[in-house]
C-alpha cells in the first residue's frame, strides 16, 4: 500500500484544479500565470509592476515578461501616473476586464466543485488549514538550509 503524503494530496489537488480551469484559460486567451495578474488589476486597479511581484511573491523579470505577453493580447495598457514618476501603471482593458470576470466565474465553479460536499464549517477550518500551512512554510524560509 502507498503512504499517502500532504505532499501528494496538495500535488493532486493542485493538478485535477489545473485540468480542470485550463480549458478556460485556452478559450479567453491568457498564458500560465497571466490569470492572477488580470485578477489582481480587476480587484485592485492599476498599480505597478512591483506591486504585482510583490503581491505575487515572484521576481519582477516574470512579472514583466507576463505584462508583455498581456498587453500584446490586449488585455492590459500602460498608462503614466500622473501623481509619479516613478512609473507606469498597468491598467486592464475591456477585454482583460471580460477575461478577469470569465476567469473568476470558471474559479468559482472549481471551488464548488472541489468543495462538494464540506460544511460551511470545514470550508472555513480547509482554508484556516491552508492559510496556516502557508505562513509555516514562508516563516520557516530563513531556517531552511537548502535555500541558497
Amino acid at each position: 500500500m502507498v503512504e499517502t503524503t500532504f505532499h501528494l494530496l496538495l500535488y493532486r489537488a493542485f493538478h485535477a484544479q489545473r485540468g480542470f480551469l485550463r480549458p478556460c484559460l485556452e478559450r479567453i486567451g491568457l498564458g500560465p500565470g497571466q490569470p492572477k495578474v488580470v485578477d489582481y488589476l480587476r480587484e485592485h486597479g492599476p498599480c505597478r509592476q512591483r506591486e504585482l511581484a510583490d503581491y505575487f511573491e515572484v521576481d519582477p523579470a516574470a512579472v514583466s515578461r507576463m505584462v508583455e505577453a498581456l498587453q500584446k493580447g490586449g488585455f492590459v495598457v500602460r498608462r503614466a501616473d500622473q501623481g509619479s514618476r516613478r512609473g507606469d501603471l498597468l491598467e486592464l482593458t475591456p477585454r482583460g476586464v471580460e477575461a478577469a470576470h470569465a476567469w473568476e466565474d470558471r474559479c468559482r465553479e472549481a471551488e464548488e466543485r472541489m468543495l462538494r460536499g464540506f460544511s460551511p464549517e470545514e470550508r472555513e477550518r480547509f482554508a484556516d488549514y491552508l492559510t496556516r500551512a502557508y505562513r509555516n512554510l514562508k516563516e520557516g524560509k530563513e531556517e531552511d538550509p537548502w535555500r541558497t
